[in-house]
């Protein structure tokens, strides 16, 4: 039986966060309920940030109520408040996000906040979560480099996935938010991560803007992750991370993956559906 490796569809959210069209609440649920028929365990289908700094967002109540919810499929929701968090579930997201950044200079532009601060706002969130036994994904941004400090150390990506894992998140994404990291970059994050994150609770996050998430990849197949974030018809990127556009595409990695003889457990005929769906959304 060959070994299975999951992908984290986050098209619907990561993807579909930088479209300057207005896309209607209709056609972002039409996608989920496709991507719910590919065979996915989990999917980030909202954002419920401010609509004034992600008006692409502004619908993810909408989009909750309308989907058709599949048995085995979690939905779920990105969170960076309290006043998200209740949002999130009041739409009954099966499961919510939150994000740290690995640089400080990232952060501040990103959230307006050093990353010992954001971590402190999720503090109440994570608290919150527990006692309703919601589960937590934590997201560290620019594990590799930087748009504005440059190379980020591995040592600080671990601290920022340490403290996260510690609050309480059940898995890591590792983000390599502009899409410059190497494969041997990749390995060097993930070897300290791993000294603090055990790798069955570590997801891949890489963009393609050079090319290089399908090798990114393998460096991290490699070092024994078996969790990649990945986002149909390669929609989409940080709308915060000046030219990262460029999410690796999911009917990519899957092929990839099969090709190595992975299992993923999805239909890539419904995957090439929800591609096509997903590529005419494009503004």
């Amino acid at each position: 039986m060959s070994e299975r490796v999951e992908i984290f569809e986050v098209g619907p959210r990561d993807g579909l966060q930088n479209e300057k069209r207005d896309i209607p609440v209709a056609e972002k649920v039409a996608l989920v309920d496709c991507l719910s028929r590919a065979g996915f365990s989990r999917i980030e289908v909202a954002s419920f940030v401010s609509p004034k700094w992600v008006p692409q967002m502004a619908g993810s109540g909408g989009v909750l109520a309308g989907i058709t919810k599949a048995k085995g499929v979690r939905y779920a929701a990105l969170t960076p408040n309290m006043q998200g968090y209740e949002a999130a579930l009041g739409a009954r997201a099966d499961e919510i996000a939150i994000f740290a950044s690995a640089s400080e200079a990232f952060s501040k532009a990103n959230v307006n906040a050093t990353i010992a601060e954001s971590l402190e706002r999720f503090a109440p969130i994570l608290e919150a979560a527990r006692h309703i036994d919601l589960p937590v994904r934590g997201y560290v941004s620019c594990v590799t480099d930087c748009p504005f400090e440059g190379a980020v150390a591995p040592e600080q990506v671990a601290k920022v996935a340490d403290q996260l894992f510690a609050m309480g998140c059940y898995e890591i994404s590792l983000g390599d938010t502009i899409g410059q990291g190497r494969p041997d970059s990749i390995a060097k994050m993930l070897l300290a991560v791993k000294e603090h994150v055990p790798v069955t609770r570590i997801a891949g996050h890489y963009h393609d803007t050079a090319g290089r998430a399908i090798d990114n990849i393998d460096a991290s197949l490699a070092l024994g992750v078996r969790v990649f974030d990945a986002s149909v018809g390669g929609l989409g990127g940080c709308p915060y991370a000046p030219g990262a556009a460029g999410n690796v595409a999911t009917e990519a990695v899957e092929a990839h993956l099969a090709r190595l003889g992975y299992e993923t457990g999805l239909d890539a005929a419904v995957l090439a559906k929800a591609a096509a769906m997903a590529k005419a959304m494009r503004s």
